[in-house]
Formats: structure tokens, C-alpha cells, sequence
């Protein structure tokens, strides 16, 4: 799939964990692992938001598209 997660890259510089974040944002550690792995065929956008205010970013810091010929 084109479109990668970065929310990895977000909870280091945040210096926070999935746990931490999941609870925060109200949802499962398990489903938070899928979204993170990139492995999530959808997103709500009230869970997109919810991230985005605890992690205090905007959505283009967690999402990003890239061409496929140039993922793993």
C-alpha cells in the first residue's frame, strides 16, 4: 500500500509508548499495532484526530504517501 505511518516516528520524538498513547487516544494497544505497522486497510478520521491531539501533530506527520515500487 502507498501510504505509510509514521506515528513510530511520532511517539519517539514524543518520547511516549504505544501503551501510553493507546489509552490516551482511547483505543486498543492491539489496534494501535496495526495502525502502526501499517497494516490498517482504514483509519477514522475521529481516531486520525485523537492522535494527532494527544501526539500534538497534524495528520501529514503521521501519513505520508509513497510509490509503491519504493516500499518494503
Amino acid at each position: 500500500m502507498p501510504i505509510a505511518v509514521d506515528i513510530d516516528v511520532m511517539l519517539a520524538k514524543r518520547k511516549m509508548s504505544v501503551g501510553e498513547l493507546a489509552e490516551r487516544v482511547g483505543i486498543t494497544p492491539a489496534n494501535l499495532a496495526v495502525l502502526k505497522n501499517g497494516r490498517a486497510k482504514a483509519v477514522r478520521f475521529t481516531t486520525l484526530a485523537a492522535l494527532c491531539d494527544v501526539l500534538e501533530c497534524q495528520p501529514g506527520d503521521l501519513l505520508r504517501w509513497e510509490p509503491e515500487d519504493t516500499l518494503p
